[in-house]
């Protein structure tokens, strides 16, 4: 059996520049396992064709030759071979309507299919993810976004030197930068006016993480939701430090009957309602990090928005950053996704109504939906790093094998939707999407 992937060229949008597979891990798995590579050329690819080929590997446009294919993004129906193997960001879980003429397709050309979202561990933890660097991406171009904001209302901070993570040549330089501007706030301290500034992260998985790496290089203050409240009526009036809050489960919202259990609300979350609205009179800036369907409660309502815009010293809300960017989703009034180039809108909530970009009144959003693509080089090497394990595993597998005697990793095994274009036991429930 020929041992050949393809790596295909991502072309979503414009700003699409990450690999599945960096050329040094094409160099790795030629040497290691003695698997080829045809890549797809790319002039929008942060790593040149001249490194792949380099690498060993072969540019070709036609990727008949691979059996198994790689990709980040989702793959036109139109380009989908039959028979091969696809591993790639599916979006299908959750009956995307977007992907579902995607996901016939699939099943029409009996392909199989691995999604990166579904690899996990025997602890159900993700593998192979970008979600630090949406984090890390998110955190600096709210940090941007709010520095733009008090530009507008007149206040003069370092934070309006923040730029938005593309323009860096690197994450470290953007750290740099950040570090600088936290030493001189330390320093110099905040206006008056502003004062609490606190920043709310709702979640704390590897998006709020890595979010919080880049807060954290900012001089800063770390308190519990419970004494927000406390913190906020005696304020000591510390212009040196922002405030940090992390929101869990139970901070953001309550039982309709008995205590809170966190299984119970995975499970049952209609035996929820949201609570968060209460926290939001003390916020400045929110970043959301927390995975949502519809089934869970909002965290920001426009309902809140307007009866608090009627009393103005109830909502100092200014700017969210919506890092999970769910349309019309936890942030109501997330209503479109938005690309680097343009990457906030503002909500005015006494007239219920939007403007594009940062604006002195009303509260900015920032919405960017594939935020790692602005570190494409950092967080292609590192997704590449835990993927190239799995590759071989991919590449010599007999599909037509039994599930039970299929011969792939437990981890991959759990993220395999298709197997030849039938529905593997667990994703047996996304055939009524196809209907």
């Amino acid at each position: 059996m020929k041992r050949t992937i393809g790596i295909r060229r991502e072309d979503k949008n414009e700003w699409e520049r990450r690999a599945p597979l960096t050329p040094q891990d094409v160099a790795w798995l030629r040497e290691t396992h003695g698997i080829e590579t045809v890549v797809q050329p790319s002039d929008l690819r942060i790593f040149p064709d001249s490194a792949y080929r380099e690498a060993g590997a072969v540019l070709n446009e036609d990727l008949s030759a691979a059996r198994v294919v790689l990709a980040i993004k989702e793959i036109p129906g139109s380009l989908l071979e039959a028979g091969k193997v696809y591993l790639f960001f599916s979006h299908t879980i959750k009956g995307q309507p977007h992907n579902m003429g995607m996901l016939g397709r699939l099943v029409e050309r009996r392909t199989s299919l691995i999604d990166y979202e579904r690899i996990v561990d025997d602890a159900h933890r993700r593998l192979l993810f970008f979600g630090r660097y949406a984090g890390l991406a998110g955190m600096i171009e709210t940090l941007h976004a709010v520095g733009r904001k008090m530009d507008l209302q007149g206040y003069d901070t370092p934070l309006s030197r923040v730029q938005q993570p593309f323009r860096y040549p690197s994450l470290e330089a953007a750290r740099e930068e950040i570090t600088r501007i936290g030493d001189e706030i330390a320093d110099r301290g905040l206006p008056t006016d502003i004062l609490p500034l606190v920043v709310g992260f709702a979640g704390y998985g590897n998006v709020s993480r890595g979010a919080q790496e880049i807060f954290d290089l900012l001089p800063h203050k770390v308190i519990s939701p419970l004494t927000l409240e406390e913190m906020a009526e005696n304020f000591s009036g510390d212009a040196f430090n922002f405030y940090k809050v992390v929101f869990q489960e139970e901070d953001m919202v309550r039982p309709l009957k008995g205590g809170f259990d966190l299984q119970e609300y995975y499970r049952h979350p209609e035996r929820y309602a949201g609570d968060f609205e209460k926290y939001l009179r003390y916020l400045r800036v929110l970043v959301n990090c927390i995975y949502w369907t519809e089934a869970y409660p909002r965290l920001v309502t426009k309902e809140y928005l307007k009866n608090a815009t009627v009393l103005r010293s109830h909502l100092n809300l200014q700017v969210i950053g919506d890092i999970s960017c769910d349309i019309d989703g936890s942030i109501e009034i997330t209503r479109k996704a938005t690309m680097p180039d343009n990457p906030c809108f503002t909500y005015f909530a006494d007239r219920d109504a939007f403007e594009d970009g940062v604006q002195r009144l009303g509260v900015s959003v920032m919405a960017v939906d594939n935020l790692p693509c602005e570190f494409p080089a950092e967080s292609s090497s590192d997704f590449s790093a835990v993927l190239r394990r799995f590759v071989a595993d991919t590449v010599d597998c007999d599909y037509g094998a039994s599930l039970e005697s299929l011969a792939l990793a437990p981890e991959l095994k759990r993220a395999l939707i298709l197997k030849q274009g039938v529905f593997t036991p667990d994703y047996a429930y996304m055939k009524e999407f196809l209907t």
